[in-house]
């Protein structure tokens, strides 16, 4: 049959179709791909909208202060949570992160926004700034690097090109200070755009409230 009056017949039997798959329908002419059948891409759409689904479910899963009166990793610190104590995050960012109560919260929140990698790398640099040892000091700089700056880190944080390749040097000598300028880069990013976001948020008002309506 002729090219063009097997294009005729395939616009009457799917005419949603691309040119791109038109033309793998022909058999692949100039793309080298085969043939794929009409309802492909139902198929495709599905899978995307089952893969957002979850998303959406996951970002959601600690979006209310509800949530996380009922899960054990975080019940034990709102007992203990005064109201001043609360109320007390939102003057500083430094004062939620010197909270130990207020990282659990904070960390809880970055989780729906699928972030809690930017807190969990400076809580690495604040440990790492404890080590009494100078010998462990490349053992443990290289698993830093390793898994939040490399590019491609299993949780790699979101970090300049000048810094990172600056932290990288650094490890060649590994002392002490050897990540404050990429901590100093995370911690103003989380302070800028991620705190306005947990003080504005249902999950941190609803602790307010939570905790102005327990006893002290």
């Amino acid at each position: 049959m002729h090219q063009s009056t097997k294009l005729r017949s395939l616009s009457l039997s799917c005419p949603t179709r691309s040119a791109s798959e038109m033309d793998a329908a022909l058999g692949g002419h100039g793309t080298g791909k085969p043939a794929r059948p009409c309802g492909s891409n139902l198929g495709r759409s599905r899978g995307i909208r089952t893969h957002l689904s979850c998303l959406s479910q996951k970002s959601d899963s600690f979006s209310d202060f509800t949530s996380l009166q009922y899960d054990s990793k975080h019940s034990q610190a709102l007992k203990r949570l005064t109201p001043d104590e609360a109320r007390r995050w939102a003057r500083s960012f430094d004062l939620l992160l010197s909270h130990k109560y207020g990282r659990t919260m904070f960390r809880a929140f970055l989780q729906t926004e699928f972030s809690e990698e930017n807190l969990e790398f400076w809580v690495a640099c604040e440990e790492y700034r404890k080590t009494r040892s100078l010998n462990k000091l490349p053992a443990k700089a290289h698993h830093i690097f390793q898994e939040f700056i490399d590019v491609q880190a299993p949780r790699e944080v979101n970090l300049d090109y000048p810094t990172r390749e600056l932290t990288k040097r650094n490890l060649l000598h590994p002392t002490l200070s050897c990540f404050d300028l990429a901590q100093l880069r995370i911690h103003s990013l989380m302070e800028r755009d991620s705190y306005p976001r947990f003080l504005r948020s249902k999950m941190y008002n609803d602790l307010l409230s939570h905790t102005q309506k327990s006893p002290c």
